[in-house]
């Protein structure tokens, strides 16, 4: 399976890129894992509606040429469906079952996801009512769908 992870924005911190260096090197034994960066649009701090949703059609411009035709697109989402990390690996599994060979994640830059990355999304997914750093969120995505692929082939995992 190819998972990709579209992303905007770099990962600026050094625990950051060495936490997602060291899930990918892991997931190198069940996916072929890439990590597709787009560039951010720099936010002032009293950017008006206007404004914002400029900013979210240049990014979405960006997510959307990074997602290919044949990809399931899974948009991160506060408002999105919560699964445990059981039913994101069933999830997985199902899909796999299904015959779908890549699963596309989306991670929104500081702003969110302008609404025609969300029209293109095949899922809504939200991890928490809490809102995640952008950085953080690519190592949480990266850490769940490794404990995906584990629980899938009844590897052990911590709990």
């Amino acid at each position: 399976m190819k998972i990709t992870i579209v992303c905007v924005g770099k990962l600026k911190e050094k625990f950051y890129r060495d936490g997602v260096e060291e899930y990918a090197k892991r997931l190198g034994k069940y996916c072929r894992l890439e990590i597709a960066e787009v560039a951010d649009e720099k936010t002032p701090d009293n950017a008006g509606p206007g404004q914002r949703e400029r900013i979210l059609e240049k990014e979405a411009c960006r997510i959307l040429e990074k997602l290919r035709e044949d990809a399931f697109v899974c948009t991160l989402e506060i408002t999105g469906r919560k699964m445990s990390s059981e039913e994101l690996a069933e999830w997985m599994e199902r899909l796999a079952v299904r015959g779908v060979s890549h699963i596309a994640f989306v991670i929104g830059g500081s702003l969110g996801l302008h609404s025609s990355v969300r029209e293109r999304s095949d899922l809504a997914l939200s991890f928490s009512d809490m809102t995640f750093p952008h950085q953080l969120m690519r190592v949480i995505l990266c850490e769940q769908i490794y404990r995906a692929f584990r629980i899938v082939n009844g590897e052990p995992y911590h709990k």
